[in-house]
């Protein structure tokens, strides 16, 4: 007898969750000191795409579409990258502890960032966190492929290693050049913040979505060879080692241009994708899509709570993750014994 739980299709999970993700959209716009309502921001949106609406006040305009917007549409993409990177990572390494930073990126990151706040040229500060980022994935394999052949547990040990010296390559800037309020800016960053949104923000996060999420996407067959190891992928006809390190440096490109325009936001990556498994199964090509707009419904509410919990003052969107996903990697934990969390 099938024992095996019945899932819902596919096509009704991508539906839920693109029809869950367009209203999150409207109506956290909505959600601010200024009273507006989704109404208005339908209609600001359409104005400035050309459509024949009724126009709305400039003042709320201006709040929906140069405030508003371009950070809700960053947060978005940020969380669908992350929760994608997160579930490529796991399923590479078969680690369920993996997320997108286990190779360094965020450290190296960091780095890069500090640098440039403290030195008072923030404009260059998603240039700089993406460089960090990508410095550190070179380090990383560079170190892993000394004395031997490059595995994943080797990779994974590098990464480890590149990301406690860029972790204190940081502290020390930190220590030595900050003062008065970069220290602020440094730890909002550190801490993950998308306070600074723009539209190139958006532009940032969302290409990269698009162009390196939709390989990542198409992998889904792949990954659920990996599952087996090495040798059964092998004998279905993938070439094992090209496939793994092609994904991660994609993962790591991803990850890179979300972080340069969000900082390091923590548990998004490691805890939605085994979240999302329980509803979707362990099946690649239903798990990356759904957990993507998973991830981006939840970090956008995420960050609704940041920038109003505490009005005017507001919290490091990290914060609220860590806050939120804890106690949900807790239940997925108790949940999760006598498997592969054993």
């Amino acid at each position: 007898m099938d024992t095996a739980p019945r899932r819902p299709p596919l096509a009704v999970l991508v539906t839920v969750g693109l029809v869950a993700l367009v209203l999150t959209v409207l109506v956290t716009v909505t959600i601010g000191p200024a009273d507006l309502a989704v109404g208005e921001v339908a209609r600001s949106v359409g104005a400035h795409l050309g459509l024949p609406v009724t126009p709305v006040a400039p003042l709320h305009d201006a709040i929906v579409w140069d405030l508003r917007l371009p950070r809700v549409l960053t947060a978005a993409a940020v969380g669908a990258g992350l929760a994608l990177s997160g579930a490529v990572m796991q399923s590479l390494t078969r680690n369920p502890l993996a997320d997108p930073y286990l190779l360094g990126l965020s450290s190296g990151a960091s780095l890069g960032a500090v640098a440039v706040l403290v030195v008072g040229v923030g404009l260059l500060l998603p240039v700089a966190a993406f460089a960090g980022a990508l410095a550190a994935l070179v380090a990383t394999l560079s170190l892993a492929r000394t004395g031997g052949v490059l595995t994943p547990g080797r990779a994974v040990l590098a990464g480890l290693a590149v990301s406690q010296l860029c972790a204190a390559g940081t502290s020390f800037v930190i220590f030595w050049t900050a003062t008065g309020d970069s220290y602020r800016d440094i730890l909002a960053w550190l801490m993950g913040s998308l306070a600074g949104a723009t539209w190139s923000s958006v532009a940032i996060a969302g290409t990269a979505l698009l162009l390196v999420g939709a390989v990542l996407l198409a992998s889904g067959l792949r990954l659920d060879a990996f599952a087996f190891g090495d040798t059964a992928a092998a004998a279905l006809g993938i070439g094992v080692d090209r496939t793994r390190w092609t994904l991660m440096t994609l993962v790591a490109l991803l990850t890179g241009a979300m972080v340069a325009v969000s900082g390091a936001i923590g548990f998004v990556g490691l805890v939605l994708p085994h979240a999302v498994s329980v509803v979707t199964g362990p099946a690649h090509r239903r798990l990356l899509p759904v957990a993507a707009l998973t991830g981006g419904v939840f970090l956008v509410w995420a960050d609704t709570l940041a920038r109003t919990v505490f009005d005017p003052r507001e919290l490091p969107v990290g914060i609220v993750t860590a806050l939120l996903g804890v106690p949900v990697f807790a239940v997925l934990l108790r949940r999760g014994r006598g498997t592969a969390w054993s």
